[in-house]
């Protein structure tokens, strides 16, 4: 029998922490406003998932101070560097960052600065990977700067496109870092993503929540229509259930 992959679920609040509970993820993911690709969660936010997990799952924190790509200034990087001794702080097991620079390799300096700011805790990069000149050699720079995990589509728009790369970011980490697959998970996608050889996958299992205020409240609302993103807990059961199916089949 293969083992099964860890789990980890994107998580906006409480609820979505619970949701990982029941389904038995290893970690969480929190973050906001997930439609921008995930911005950092409040400390509010942190704390109420900590205690919502209740050691059952670990929370990592997200730490990304604005949308819109992966290279930052000084104001940034020090904003961000406040906010992951905070997210600690607060209970978070782990961090989860990413900051490029412009030859588009992880800055060192950047990462270097952010990784002494989280201290002992849990230290991941996540899908800036995927905007890097070069992700192969991106693992040996994570790898470098002493990081434990890294999410990547594999470099594509979703895992289930990305999946050669994957395959050989899997290759080229060699058990030095594990390359957890993600983007565009679905419970029908899981074995085309697991079958690179990742040892984790990550998932919102999410559904969207339409406001027809009528009253727009910002320039990413239409005509006053805004939404938001919630996970759906079949969603996450079915994806959960495919994930135990690939680990339980003695023939991988």
């Amino acid at each position: 029998m293969s083992a099964v992959p860890a789990m980890e679920l994107i998580a906006q609040d409480a609820a979505a922490v619970r949701i990982a509970v029941e389904i038995g993820a290893a970690r969480v993911e929190l973050c906001q406003a997930l439609a921008l690709g995930g911005l950092t969660p409040s400390i509010a936010t942190i704390e109420h998932a900590v205690a919502a997990a209740e050691g059952a799952v670990e929370v990592h924190a997200l730490i990304r101070v604005r949308p819109g790509g992966f290279r930052y200034d000084a104001d940034e990087v020090w904003v961000m560097a406040d906010d992951v001794r905070a997210a600690v702080a607060a209970g978070a097991a782990g961090v989860v960052v990413g900051c490029l620079d412009e030859s588009g390799r992880f800055d060192r300096d950047h990462m270097r600065r952010l990784k002494d700011a989280a201290g002992e805790a849990g230290f991941a990069a996540h899908r800036a990977i995927d905007l890097a000149t070069d992700p192969l050699d991106a693992i040996d720079d994570l790898v470098a700067l002493g990081v434990e995990r890294v999410l990547t589509s594999g470099a594509a728009s979703t895992a289930r496109a990305g999946a050669q790369t994957l395959e050989a970011m899997v290759a080229r980490a060699d058990g030095r870092i594990d390359v957890m697959a993600g983007g565009g998970v679905t419970a029908d996608s899981v074995d085309a993503i697991l079958r690179t050889g990742v040892p984790a996958i990550h998932f919102s299992a999410k559904r969207t929540v339409r406001d027809d205020s009528g009253v727009s409240m910002g320039s990413a609302e239409t005509d006053g229509v805004g939404s938001y993103d919630t996970v759906d807990r079949e969603a996450a059961q079915r994806i959960a259930a495919a994930v135990r199916a690939f680990g339980g089949d003695s023939t991988r």
